[in-house]
């Protein structure tokens, strides 16, 4: 495996791996490597010729300093977890070679998307996702480039991106990784104390009351809301937010909507968690 660490090597790197033209694919990531990711490195092998992962912390993407300052960073672990996995490229720049002007950085604003939910409990947020994915598109070319489903907005997001600024990119979204007892795997997982991990599935069994409910008939979304909320907030969350939504779209659904998807994002302790169950007709 290869290591760039500015974008001149990555180029030079690029050129090289696809001198035969064979095709790419990027599994984009902040690093803290686990389960979730390796699985998108493994579909991404077998889906393309080589496969480039990027580590990156990106500060655009956090609205808070000590949530950026606090993020775990692991870079021999990554390394040598890519190795592993068989990885062509890994591109692990510093801040500075992929901002070079700082604040005065151009952004890029995907409208809409960028505003509900995540949107709205972390502004700003999605302006810095829109912004590295658009460069690690330009920069690398990827004829395909994955993503976790367990960031459900962020996939929408990145594919309406792609879309309308035409990047030559298919964005495929690959099912949430889960431990055992349902906790969807995050970097974030090792702010729980022994305790908090002990209650985080809980967010997931709200979320799977809900599609029960819905998969029977149900059509009171906000009673059904509200339900999650308050079990959450018994088990010791702070509720953030759950919501129902049209899945294509991430709007209110109708009544008459029939592919929904419910979103949540609770607090326990420190650590923020999200999680997402897709309900489509069986």
């Amino acid at each position: 495996m290869q290591i760039a660490r500015h974008i001149d090597s990555l180029q030079q790197e690029l050129a090289a791996l696809t001198m035969q033209g064979e095709s790419l694919a990027l599994v984009p990531t902040m690093g803290n490597l686990h389960a979730g990711h390796l699985s998108l490195v493994r579909e991404a092998r077998n889906l393309a010729d080589r496969v480039i992962v990027s580590v990156f912390v990106n500060p655009l993407q956090f609205d808070r300093e000590d949530d950026l300052a606090a993020y775990p960073r692991s870079f021999d672990e990554d390394t040598a977890l890519l190795r592993k996995s068989k990885v062509d490229l890994m591109f692990a720049p510093d801040v500075g070679e992929i901002y070079p002007s700082a604040s005065a950085s151009t952004r890029v604003h995907v409208p809409g998307l960028s505003e509900a939910l995540e949107g709205a409990s972390r502004p700003g947020h999605f302006d810095g996702v829109a912004t590295i994915v658009a460069k690690l598109f330009n920069l690398i070319q990827p004829d395909v480039a994955l993503f976790g489903e367990k960031d459900y907005q962020q996939l929408l997001l990145i594919r309406r991106m792609a879309l309308d600024l035409d990047f030559p990119v298919t964005v495929l979204g690959m099912p949430t990784v889960r431990e055992s007892d349902g906790l969807a795997m995050s970097s974030r997982n090792s702010y729980l104390s022994e305790d908090e991990r002990r209650r985080a599935p809980e967010l997931f069994a709200a979320l799977q009351e809900i599609e029960k409910a819905l998969r029977a008939g149900s059509t009171d979304y906000a009673a059904l809301q509200e339900k999650a909320a308050m079990r959450l907030e018994t088990a010791g969350f702070r509720t953030d937010y759950v919501e129902i939504r049209n899945a294509d779209t991430l709007e209110k659904p109708g009544q008459s909507d029939s592919d929904l998807v419910i979103l949540a994002s609770a607090w326990l302790g420190r650590a923020r968690l999200i999680d997402n169950i897709a309900v489509f007709p069986e």
